[in-house]
């Protein structure tokens, strides 16, 4: 008896497309693109790919760096007319002083320089990072290249850190010493100064190594100190580095939370390589099994009419 071809046709039709449509169901990706979007729903979807965490680390990276190189450039200089106007008269006995303050100001170019650019990149490997998590099947992909550079960024920015938390301590050093010198200044004025003799009391900065011991006059003692406290290089320059200071500490706040960012982004695409793996191996297999079953069905065709 030869079976009617329309009940073979319907029973090859479930044999084929049945398994398929139950699989298809099941590896669907979770996201899906629309195509036909409004204005609303395009800039809630470009919102959601900000990585917000990271721009206000960048800010904040930003803002400190900004401080820490601003305030203390100017510092520096007020510094050293300070020194030159009132403790070494001598060029010779402060020239190592100027050599050492331009040093520090060609390396706080080169740090505002260094820092602007590693923000910009880290904001940029954010928004890469959090393209890749938003997007686990779609289009886009991670590639080895892209975790070992997420893997590298962690590394630096731990040593940056590091460096950053060597330079708050650096920064509080002129601070400390400047803060000395105001608490004299404010001793001056106190009641107690006027039972002893005023000129009793004194400055002397050679005891900080900032200028040689052999410098004169070095100290200032008395009217003199006065003067020189009521003087604007002595006023702006303390408060400029208390400012550089906060800097420093905001930027190592910025790095650290950096650090925890870059970290965790770094999991992420980790995570999502395996995850891809494992999608690619179900969809492989998937269509392995859908060629045998199309192939054993044409068997099953062909051996029906022969």
């Amino acid at each position: 008896m030869v079976p009617n071809r329309s009940d073979t046709f319907v029973q090859l039709s479930e044999t084929l497309f049945t398994p398929y449509t139950r699989r298809t169901f099941s590896l669907t990706p979770p996201e899906h693109r629309e195509r036909n979007m409004g204005c609303f729903e395009c800039c809630i979807k470009c919102l959601g790919g900000v990585p917000y965490a990271s721009l206000v680390a960048t800010i904040l990276c930003f803002s400190g760096v900004a401080l820490f190189c601003g305030c203390g450039h100017v510092a520096l200089t007020g510094t050293v007319t300070m020194v030159e106007n009132h403790f070494s008269r001598i060029t010779s006995d402060h020239a190592n002083l100027t050599d050492v303050v331009q040093i520090l100001q060609y390396i706080i170019y080169g740090i505002a320089c260094f820092f602007f650019l590693y923000g910009i990149i880290l904001l940029a490997e954010g928004f890469y990072t959090t393209s890749a998590v938003k997007e686990m099947h779609s289009e886009f992909k991670t590639t080895v290249c892209g975790r070992c550079i997420s893997a590298m960024f962690v590394f630096l920015t731990h040593i940056l850190g590091l460096g950053w938390l060597g330079i708050f301590g650096f920064s509080a050093v002129p601070v400390f010493l400047f803060y000395n010198m105001w608490t004299t200044c404010g001793a001056l004025k106190s009641p107690i100064a006027n039972l002893t003799s005023v000129d009793n009391i004194c400055v002397d900065v050679r005891q900080y190594g900032i200028i040689p011991w052999n410098a004169t006059p070095g100290k200032a003692c008395g009217s003199t100190l006065s003067d020189i406290c009521n003087t604007s290089e002595f006023y702006l320059s303390y408060h400029l580095y208390i400012v550089a200071c906060a800097g420093a500490g905001a930027t190592v706040i910025a790095l650290i939370h950096y650090l925890m960012i870059l970290a965790a982004n770094w999991a992420y695409l980790k995570g999502l390589c395996q995850q891809t793996h494992a999608y690619q191996d179900i969809k492989t297999r998937d269509d392995q099994e859908l060629q045998d079953v199309q192939s054993r069905s044409k068997e099953g065709l062909n051996s029906s009419y022969s």
